[in-house]
């Protein structure tokens, strides 16, 4: 029997239009073996929410380069508990001021990647901090 791969579901939340990094980072989590759905543009947090339910996600990777994270990232965290689904792990990339970065994590974002991380350093982080 194999194990089940890695569910991601890479999101767009936002009035946000440039997801060529969600792209590139989506591919490369395919790429390193893990089940990766995108779910295109301008996603509100709720319609995050209720896909990674549907698509019984591990983890959600939330990509922002409009500024807008500190209300966004955390509104999706509060979506998914509010489903009680508070066991999928968020993480999020873009461009996020280095002050920013710990708000974000004392609300609940576990892992974030900013401009030029390099893609092996998600994937280990990936393997590192979700589970199947």
């Amino acid at each position: 029997m194999t194990e089940r791969k890695i569910r991601i579901l890479v999101a767009k939340p936002g009035l946000d239009g440039h997801d060529r990094g969600a792209k590139v980072v989506a591919r490369a989590l395919r790429d390193a073996g893990f089940e990766v759905i995108y779910t295109g543009l301008h996603q509100t947090p709720d319609m995050i929410a209720s896909a990674a339910i549907q698509e019984d996600v591990d983890a959600v990777g939330l990509s922002i380069m409009s500024g807008a994270h500190n209300t966004l990232f955390p509104a999706v965290i509060q979506a998914l508990r509010a489903r009680g689904a508070d066991d999928i792990v968020v993480f999020g990339g873009g461009i996020i001021p280095d002050d920013d970065i710990v708000r974000l994590k004392e609300a609940g974002v576990k892992g974030v990647f900013t401009p030029g991380t390099p893609l092996k350093s998600i994937i280990d982080w990936v393997h590192e901090h979700v589970a199947a």
